[in-house]
């Protein structure tokens, strides 16, 4: 299939013009981060075969890494059985989370309240120029 045949089988209407995307490690299934694609950063990733979003805060498109250098090289794209979220499986070059983790998924819920349970990759007041979130 084409990348035009792709996007057209993807239901961006029911979904205000945006899907969630799933991003998991195809090395080991980590659950890496969620983020938005519209039909553009779809199309642009299956075309680059790097992953692109759509930014919602931004109202752009973004190119995982594009700032960091921390990559997502497309292995495998699927849909789900309603045809409104997209799982990529990716080759993750160094962390997916902007706050330097290797998954955005780094806290955990307990009884005494937030722990971290992830390892800091990257500092990202050097990248970013801003304070990480805590």
């Amino acid at each position: 299939m084409n990348a035009s045949e792709i996007v057209r089988l993807v239901d961006f209407v029911k979904m205000g013009g945006l899907v969630p995307v799933i991003v998991q490690d195809a090395k080991n299934c980590a659950i890496l981060m969620l983020a938005y694609m519209n039909a553009e950063a779809l199309e642009e990733t299956l075309r680059t075969r790097q992953l692109c979003y759509y930014s919602r805060s931004r109202k752009k498109l973004w190119r995982k890494g594009e700032e960091s250098g921390h990559t997502q090289e497309l292995v495998e794209l699927r849909l789900d059985c309603d045809g409104d979220a997209l799982l990529a499986l990716v080759r993750q070059k160094g962390a997916a989370c902007h706050e330097g983790y290797r998954t955005c998924f780094f806290r955990t819920f307990t009884e005494d309240g937030i722990r971290v349970i992830g390892e800091r990759l990257f500092d990202p007041n050097k990248i970013y120029k801003k304070q990480p979130k805590q």
